[in-house]
């Protein structure tokens, strides 16, 4: 897996480059944003790391700046800068994930495999499943043909059971995806969670979003 660490704290930045090469993955580092962005629309990248706080153009920027170029390269900002308000600044802007340092390698590592799993299958591609349509592009979910409100994290949700459409998704990737490391939910409000999204876009036939038990969920037209 190739990784493009953009941080501007150079030691920071080896230590990330040096930990990434020995679980290895190939790194490549940025010293800033202008140089992040270049590099992120020059090469491909399974991966960016993004230091919020960057010289020339903030990492906000950089990562609005690469969906507006239509690049979906999965993007986890690191920062020391972990308010609310900056969190949500972030994923606004297309970031996929955000981690607030300091942090543990091994919880780095973990978002990164998160972060990567989501970029299987491109983000500028509008899913169908059936009845149901997700534009990651709009953020907008329609279901035979009306448009469906769902709360963000339904939508996250829905998005990551069709991007696995046909295969199972465990519980533990269930959370960690929509709820983050931090999560405290238990199985039943997850149960009840997926009822309320099955309400809103999988009430007709053939069902769509099925229980695997003892595993998770998985959805499939037939």
């Amino acid at each position: 897996m190739q990784i493009l660490v953009v941080e501007d704290e150079q030691r920071m930045a080896e230590l990330l480059a040096r930990t990434l090469q020995e679980e290895g993955y190939q790194a490549v580092v940025a010293a800033n944003g202008r140089e992040g962005l270049a590099m992120a629309l020059a090469s491909h990248f399974d991966v960016i790391l993004l230091d919020v706080m960057l010289p020339g153009i903030d990492g906000f920027t950089v990562v609005r700046r690469l969906r507006e170029s239509r690049n979906q390269t999965p993007v986890l900002m690191l920062t020391a800068r972990d308010a609310s308000a900056d969190i949500v600044s972030g994923l606004d802007s297309g970031a996929d994930d955000y981690l607030a340092k300091p942090f543990s390698i091994e919880v780095l590592l973990a978002r990164l495999r998160a972060v990567s799993r989501r970029g299987e299958v491109p983000r500028s591609a509008c899913l169908e499943v059936a009845h149901v349509s997700l534009n990651p592009a709009s953020r907008s979910v329609t279901c035979a043909g009306e448009v469906v409100n769902l709360t963000p994290r339904e939508y996250k949700l829905l998005e990551l059971l069709m991007r696995n459409r046909g295969r199972a998704v465990s519980r533990d990737a269930i959370l960690e995806s929509v709820w983050g490391f931090d999560h405290d939910v238990s199985q039943n409000n997850l149960e009840v969670f997926v009822w309320h999204l099955r309400h809103k876009v999988d009430f007709g036939e053939p069902k769509l979003i099925h229980t695997l038990r003892g595993f998770g969920y998985i959805m499939r037209e037939h």
